[in-house]
């Protein structure tokens, strides 16, 4: 019997990781459109900082596929969204594409989800945990990687074939055309991983087998933020983009 009752940390964790992407959007415009000098952007631990808030967000986001009764609809509506976030952001900004971002990879983790419960439910969730958090660290650096690699850089690394990434048509899958140079930039290699081993936790959360703590709300400004996360996410882009336009009166870098 599912307990559809919220987690609190879940839903705080959730609301930070969106505002910390808010920020991270506002000051990716700023460096990258309207020529204001960010240097924290060169920082190699700013970009770690970064894909940790943004892994928290899809996790969380593979946990709540647990306590979903209709994945396939939520999968289908949170790709439209994307491409309407695609859409808006090329009018109101032509030089930031968003052709797979976030919106898109949760939305086709949902669908993936949906249609393989089956397994999910089927594997272990403890190793659902191990198999696929390992596979997120050694499926990184397919898109990240210069050029990209299947493993660990530092004990090994099988070259991923140059031909993938000329099939400009892949970029979704982590092997990056034309439309991966851009801030929003979530391919399903290796994030998807992220997302299935938050379904396999949800396990634990959805059947109340963790510590009374993690279902408490302590934070109610990040808890509530956190249950409207994709409106947030929806909306902040264009209005960022609106204001930095009305800030510079439409001046870009």
């Amino acid at each position: 019997m599912r307990d559809t009752k919220r987690v609190g940390l879940l839903d705080e964790i959730r609301g930070f990781a969106i505002i910390c992407m808010i920020v991270y959007h506002f000051l990716f415009s700023l460096q990258n459109f309207y020529g204001v000098d960010v240097p924290v952007f060169f920082d190699s631990w700013f970009g770690v900082i970064r894909s940790i808030f943004a892994g928290a967000f899809i996790f969380i986001s593979g946990c709540v596929c647990r306590f979903s009764r209709n994945n396939l609809k939520r999968g289908a509506q949170c790709f439209f969204l994307g491409m309407l976030v695609t859409f808006v952001i090329a009018l109101v900004q032509p030089s930031l594409q968003i052709h797979f971002g976030i919106l898109h990879l949760l939305g086709i983790c949902m669908i993936i989800y949906a249609l393989t419960e089956v397994f999910f439910d089927f594997v272990p969730p403890l190793a659902g945990i191990i198999i696929f958090g390992f596979l997120f660290f050694a499926l990184y650096n397919i898109p990240y990687g210069n050029p990209g690699f299947i493993g660990f850089g530092g004990l090994f690394a099988i070259p991923v074939p140059e031909i993938l990434y000329d099939a400009e048509v892949l970029f979704p899958l982590g092997f990056k055309g034309p439309y991966s140079n851009y801030g929003d930039y979530f391919p399903l290699l290796p994030w998807f991983c992220i997302f299935a081993t938050g379904c396999f936790f949800g396990v634990y959360a959805r059947e109340n087998a963790l510590p009374r703590w993690f279902y408490k709300t302590r934070v109610k400004f990040f808890a509530v933020t956190g249950r409207y996360t994709i409106w947030i996410y929806l909306l902040h882009q264009p209005i960022i983009i609106a204001v930095l336009n009305i800030i510079f009166k439409g001046r870009t870098a």
